[in-house]
């Protein structure tokens, strides 16, 4: 039977070479074959909710230079996220999520140009953020590193990128100053910054209207929340709570239209949805 009409393969109507290989169903056991890397015209692999698919990502990959996609989510892949990722110039999405990948993430990835998206959640790695991923070039990749054992401080260098839409570092051991991410000229839309070890005061951060949501839950953060906050319209989304926040909740925008647990266990915050200041 022509390859072409397989169920999880299409291919360039022109050419007629196989260019997405897409492995969603069934039941796969064993390591990714190294086979993929002899499909040079492909543009998306992806390999998802495979449980008995194991071993590393697949070395072979690194052979694709016309990748686009490259998807291996919810399968057991162990090992690094592998430098080779980097080469891949023509990659525009990587989620390698709910796996059980271990060590620290490559700082070679600021190199791809054309990263829209990096999912790198749900698995078990360690280190520092790069420092380079504030050198993405552009307006850079929607990130998102929760759910690992991430520590350390968020990197200045992500100070100076403007317009990230989306960044989850959420559920690591990251401490110190996450303000770095937010500031009054950048453009991004969501932050979850909760369950870390994050210390800073938010009193003297700068919220951008672009924001539609802030998480900042269970960490050391610290201060009274700025009178800005009133000023983003576009909130749909706000959670301060186990924090050490002080003062006055400001009234005004969209701050009372959270209810109390948005708020609550923080050291002496007060005022509309929580119990009136005394």
């Amino acid at each position: 039977t022509d390859c072409c009409d397989w169920y999880c393969v299409t291919c360039d109507p022109k050419t007629h070479r196989i260019n997405s290989l897409t492995v969603i169903t069934g039941s796969l056991t064993g390591q990714i074959p190294p086979q993929v890397g002899d499909l040079p015209f492909l543009e998306t692999l992806e390999f998802h909710k495979q449980a008995n698919l194991t071993g590393p990502i697949q070395p072979a990959i690194a052979k694709l230079s016309k990748l686009k996609v490259l998807t291996l989510s919810w399968t057991n892949l162990t090992g690094s996220v592998p430098d080779f990722i980097s080469n891949l110039k023509n990659l525009t999405f990587l989620d390698v999520s709910f796996n059980n990948l271990t060590g620290s993430i490559p700082s070679s990835l600021s190199k791809l140009e054309n990263l829209l998206s990096i999912r790198l959640d749900w698995n078990k790695l360690t280190g520092l953020i790069p420092e380079s991923f504030g050198d993405f070039p552009g307006n850079g990749p929607d990130i998102n590193l929760a759910y690992n054992q991430l520590s350390g401080k968020i990197p200045d260098s992500l100070k100076k990128k403007k317009n990230f839409d989306r960044i989850d570092l959420s559920r690591n051991r990251l401490e110190g100053d996450g303000s770095v991410i937010f500031g009054s000229n950048k453009m991004t839309q969501i932050v979850d910054l909760s369950r870390n070890l994050l210390e800073f005061d938010v009193s003297k951060v700068e919220f951008s209207k672009s924001l539609i949501l802030i998480d900042l839950n269970h960490n050391k953060i610290f201060g009274s929340l700025p009178v800005g906050l009133t000023a983003l319209d576009k909130l749909q989304g706000f959670n301060v709570s186990y924090n050490r926040l002080c003062g006055e909740i400001p009234v005004g925008g969209k701050l009372q239209s959270f209810n109390d647990t948005s708020y609550f266990h923080n050291r002496c915050l007060c005022g509309a949805p929580l119990p009136s200041c005394k």
